[in-house]
């Protein structure tokens, strides 16, 4: 493998940037903290990231301790890419860096590509302090689930929760980037009927009742 770049500085943001500071680093990050993905998946909710481009980071990212990359057992047979522990402690960085980012989101662009589980971390982010549990979140785009206040493992994953779970939030589009923006806070958004909450678990009556 090739020497990683470095810029060559002892200082610890420089070298947490000779690590995942090129482009689309982070955005993979992203992706697997939905839990294992494969790399057709994850070229697919990389919309502009070449072949190239992803394979070469995803090879950095194995090569520096972030990732990992292992074949599912048959039928499925397909290898998959995951976050090491070392790589799962990037999600503060990100939850910093999308809260440090709000006020540029602004309104969603022509060429702006979404995906609907790219509203799970401000929506994550969003609920810190409203308790844990297992959380569905249902927009027109599509379904995503969190993990609200989870350890080890992912934080959220695509499509519906697997099983019950403690919560469910029914929402739009405007509401999350609400959300997303810092314009109104996920209890706000509940008390005004922006998103109607249902489920049995302490999370859901939590929101009800805040």
């Amino acid at each position: 493998m090739s020497r990683r770049r470095s810029y060559d500085q002892y200082c610890s943001a420089a070298r947490a940037l000779d690590l995942v500071g090129d482009r689309w680093t982070l955005l993979i990050v992203r992706e697997l903290l939905a839990g294992p993905r494969r790399y057709t998946d994850l070229h697919a909710d990389l919309p502009g990231v070449s072949t190239d481009v992803l394979a070469s980071r995803l090879k950095d990212m194995e090569r520096d301790g972030l990732s990992t990359r292992r074949r599912l057992p048959p039928p499925g047979a397909a290898y998959v890419y995951e976050l090491t522990a070392r790589g799962r402690q990037l999600l503060p960085v990100l939850q910093a860096l999308g809260a440090w980012g709000e006020s540029e989101l602004g309104e969603k662009r022509p060429t702006d590509a979404l995906r609907a589980h790219w509203f799970a971390l401000p929506l994550l982010r969003a609920l810190e302090g409203e308790g844990e549990g297992l959380v569905e979140v249902r927009l027109d785009e599509g379904d995503f689930h969190l993990y609200v206040g989870a350890g080890d493992g992912p934080v959220y994953g695509d499509g519906p929760a697997p099983g019950e779970p403690d919560a469910r939030l029914v929402l739009d589009a405007d509401t999350c980037t609400a959300i997303s923006r810092g314009d109104v806070s996920v209890t706000d958004a509940v008390r005004h009927g922006r998103i109607a909450v249902t489920g049995d678990g302490t999370l859901a009556k939590a929101l009800r009742e805040a």
